[in-house]
């Protein structure tokens, strides 16, 4: 293990934002808390979609550059990535203030696979952001080994989280 590696503040503060995040989705999503002044297919989830497609190709592009040692490209994607993701999420809290939840409305078949993909995104979701903090906070300290032991982790997780993400989009608001 890297010498401080594991300070305790940065944990607290990016178990203090993960949890702050995770309040602010419950409250927005909490029956009942949507103001009906945002249609549920408005330009808002469609925005959000474009947000998340384009993380997953910067993680993608991301984990190619880091693959042929282009380090500084590689960290400008993944920050960016992550900037990307931050949008989206401020995006997805406006959206579901105004608009509350939205149901899904499909039946038979699609509805089992929109859920089979859905709750892992909402779970995997959960997951992502205190690992992508962790991951990004490590590469900032120098911590490389340390860095590079959770990325396996958050990328691959990050990564279905956001294309999961442009698919539960698309089952919802275009199918």
């Amino acid at each position: 293990m890297e010498p401080s590696a594991h300070p305790e503040a940065p944990r607290r503060a990016i178990a203090a934002i993960s949890c702050a995040v995770l309040l602010a989705i419950g409250i927005v999503l909490w029956p009942g808390r949507g103001h009906g002044t945002e249609p549920p297919a408005g330009l808002i989830p469609s925005l959000n979609a474009a947000l998340n497609a384009t993380s997953a190709l910067l993680l993608v592009a991301g984990w190619r550059f880091i693959r042929s040692g282009q380090v500084t490209a590689h960290r400008a994607c993944m920050l960016s990535a992550f900037g990307f993701s931050a949008l989206f999420l401020i995006g997805y809290l406006v959206h579901h203030a105004r608009a509350g939840s939205v149901p899904f409305t499909g039946t038979g078949a699609i509805r089992t696979l929109y859920f089979a993909l859905l709750v892992p995104h909402i779970v995997l979701s959960a997951v992502v952001l205190p690992l992508a903090l962790t991951t990004i906070w490590y590469a900032w300290q120098g911590h490389l080994a340390s860095h590079r032991r959770i990325a396996r982790w958050t990328l691959p997780l990050w990564l279905y989280v956001s294309v999961s993400g442009v698919a539960v989009y698309w089952m919802l608001y275009r199918l």
